[in-house]
């Protein structure tokens, strides 16, 4: 998460961290602390553009939460920009949100991604309307490259 926000951060843009308590410091899969600003519970989606899904194995545990489903949900159907990387789009196909969606994503993902609906493409980058989705650390900078797309610049 921390190359994202930091991008982010250089264009311009706000950029808030979610979490399961607010104001703990979660730590990703590489060791890089991560500070949450607001609680999943606590997010009103409708005042974010956006909303990025970082990869790791976090994702096989948040997507269990009824809030955070919903927030992604929310992105999806009113088309707001959703990017995805690495495992990151195990959050979106436990949302319900990935049929006929152009997605690539870990490879250990590949099959789940296939299996709900998500049309699979091996590639740095994949932009389908609001949706991004990467393989991988490697493939960040293509990645925000397509996140900044959606976003307008």
């Amino acid at each position: 998460m921390q190359y994202p926000k930091y991008r982010l951060l250089e264009a311009g843009i706000a950029v808030v961290v979610a979490g399961e308590k607010a104001g703990a410091t979660y730590k990703g899969k590489y060791g890089y602390p991560q500070l949450a600003d607001l609680t999943f519970e606590s997010i009103d989606p409708t005042n974010f553009d956006g909303l990025i899904v970082p990869g790791g194995w976090m994702p096989d545990k948040l997507r269990r939460d009824p809030n955070v489903l919903s927030i992604t949900k929310h992105f999806a159907d009113e088309g707001k920009l959703l990017p995805a990387i690495c495992h990151g789009g195990w959050i979106p196909i436990s949302a319900g949100v990935m049929k006929d969606v152009g997605q690539t994503g870990s490879p250990g993902i590949k099959d789940d991604l296939i299996n709900a609906g998500a049309k699979w493409e091996d590639a740095p980058v994949v932009v389908d309307r609001h949706f991004v989705s990467s393989r991988r650390p490697d493939d960040l900078p293509e990645f925000m490259k397509g996140v900044l797309e959606v976003l307008g610049g």
